[in-house]
């Protein structure tokens, strides 16, 4: 028996921790069948916390005639804003003119299209803005007079991971991040999956029916080295980059930017004191194990950033950078930049033996629909379970997510009442990450000194507790820059530590778990 009281015996076993794979698992464990899900590191530890944060159609895409995938995307951002106002929340995006670029009339169809092919429901639609009086164009360059503004929705990313991976949990799964799989082989109609226990050095093996390879950027090598598959795609490693600087403007807005290359990119307010860009596309060739933006990317940025804007941005004022490597299904496209973002699902299931499910690409707003698509290539290889348990994962909230999405502002109302002793910031942060789940963190505390120890920034003793018991966490990097963002807030030497603390925490909990 595991941890979790499983013998060992699972329907699925899925290699990696990332948006791909944790949303395969919450499908999956909802629906009936029994799963088992590793990561040699951090839940969302890799791509997945290196997003945009955007869940979006893609208006670039249109360009690339890709109707089915921004279709799709539009679909799906009032579907996940339903199941998770807490972490997603709308956008209003300015699109100025530029007239050296794309026409004006090449755009409003562009945002025509945009509002009508994915069913928008509750956004508000595109409109068209004088930017010489709009607000909007304060910041602006004066020659920039015309623009669009249309909406999206705000995702945090790394949280949507996690919190897919603990209603998988909640559904029976068992969730492993720091395990790695060493090997999978085939044998006798099972898979046999040997796990490494990158924390204490233990070492076990499962056996699952079929296997999915969701490792990201590392699925050939997991192909290749670990399960010894031979699966005919190859993949196209495109790294994105962005930087982020002391906010450049006061409103709320955020502004989508036309490159000479052809490329987009984007400003959007970021943590309430500074101004997010991103993102960069080129070739990655380099290692997985050291991904970083580049001084190239961050120049890059900067100089295109400062084409639009009156006060130029240069790279002294970087406050941080962060940098991720999309694992794209290669096309054969010249451009990184027009390398699809759709998803392919590649099945390899051989007469009388487990079925491989390999996943290649995929944007962080069709993870869903992706699952979906996955788990019907698996069903025929699983135990039967009801049919009608197909797309609980559109209609059930994620963790936390149990609130209308215009609901935000009354729940945080309502815990003003009941938590008056934590600073409003503090709350407003609370609740935009943890949802209604914060009467779980926050428990029984009448008094700021209930919640312990203040490491800085406001994160305290009881919302480390509720991170290591409640969302793997097991590092100060795992809380700072992937369960939150404060680690802009925190100096090397509180970091330093809250990892002290989280150690000492974790071995409590063993001690008496």
């Amino acid at each position: 028996m595991d941890a979790a009281g499983n013998s060992g015996d699972y329907d699925l076993a899925i290699i990696g921790g990332g948006i791909n794979g944790c949303g395969i698992a919450r499908d999956a464990a909802g629906r009936g069948w029994s799963v088992h899900l590793c990561d040699r590191s951090d839940l969302a530890s890799g791509t997945s916390s290196a997003s945009t944060k955007l869940i979006h159609g893609g208006l670039r895409y249109l360009e690339q005639y890709d109707f089915r995938l921004v279709r799709e995307a539009l679909m799906e951002r009032e579907v996940l804003w339903g199941i998770a106002p807490h972490i997603i929340w709308p956008l209003r995006f300015v699109l100025p003119h530029h007239k050296q670029l794309r026409p004006a009339w090449l755009l409003r169809l562009g945002l025509f299209l945009y509002d009508h092919l994915g069913g928008r429901k509750r956004l508000p639609p595109t409109r068209t803005l004088r930017l010489s009086t709009d607000p909007a164009g304060a910041v602006l360059k004066p020659e920039f007079t015309r623009g669009f503004e249309y909406s999206d929705c705000w995702v945090e990313d790394s949280r949507l991971v996690v919190l897919n991976a603990r209603d998988a949990a909640e559904h029976g799964a068992t969730i492993a991040p720091r395990t790695a799989c060493v090997s999978a082989e085939r044998v006798n109609g099972h898979w046999h999956v040997a796990l490494h226990d990158e924390t204490t050095g233990a070492r076990r093996t499962i056996r699952a029916r079929v296997l999915v390879n969701a490792a990201g950027p590392w699925v050939a090598q997991v192909a290749g080295s670990v399960i010894r598959a031979n699966v005919s795609a190859s993949v196209r490693l495109v790294q994105g980059s962005h930087i982020v600087v002391p906010k450049l403007y006061d409103h709320e807005s955020c502004y989508i930017f036309q490159n000479a290359d052809g490329r987009v990119f984007f400003l959007i307010p970021y943590e309430r004191d500074f101004t997010l860009i991103g993102t960069t596309d080129q070739d990655f060739t380099g290692d997985l194990g050291n991904i970083q933006a580049s001084a190239e990317e961050i120049v890059y940025l900067c100089h295109s950033a400062s084409a639009y804007l009156r006060r130029p941005v240069t790279p002294d004022m970087v406050v941080w950078s962060y940098s991720g490597v999309r694992p794209l299904f290669d096309d054969g496209s010249s451009a990184p930049q027009q390398a699809t973002r759709d998803y392919v699902l590649k099945l390899d299931a051989p007469p009388d033996a487990p079925a491989l499910l390999s996943v290649f690409g995929g944007k962080i707003t069709t993870y869903r629909r992706l699952a979906e698509s996955a788990l019907a290539m698996l069903q025929p290889h699983l135990p039967t379970v009801a049919e009608e348990t197909a797309g609980w994962t559109g209609r059930r909230p994620l963790p936390g997510g149990d609130f209308p999405v215009d609901g935000f502002e009354a729940q945080l109302a309502a815990a003003t009442i009941r938590y008056s002793f934590v600073p409003s910031g503090t709350l407003r942060r609370l609740l935009r990450a943890y949802g209604t789940r914060i009467d779980t963190l926050l428990g029984d505390a009448t008094s700021y000194a209930d919640l312990g120890r203040n490491f800085g920034a406001d994160l305290t003793e009881a919302e480390l507790r509720y991170l290591i018991h409640a969302e793997w966490a097991r590092t100060a990097q795992d809380v700072i820059w992937r369960r939150s963002k404060l680690g802009l807030r925190l100096s090397a030497e509180q970091v330093t530590t809250i990892d002290d603390a989280m150690r000492l925490m974790t071995q409590q909990g063993m001690a008496t778990a």
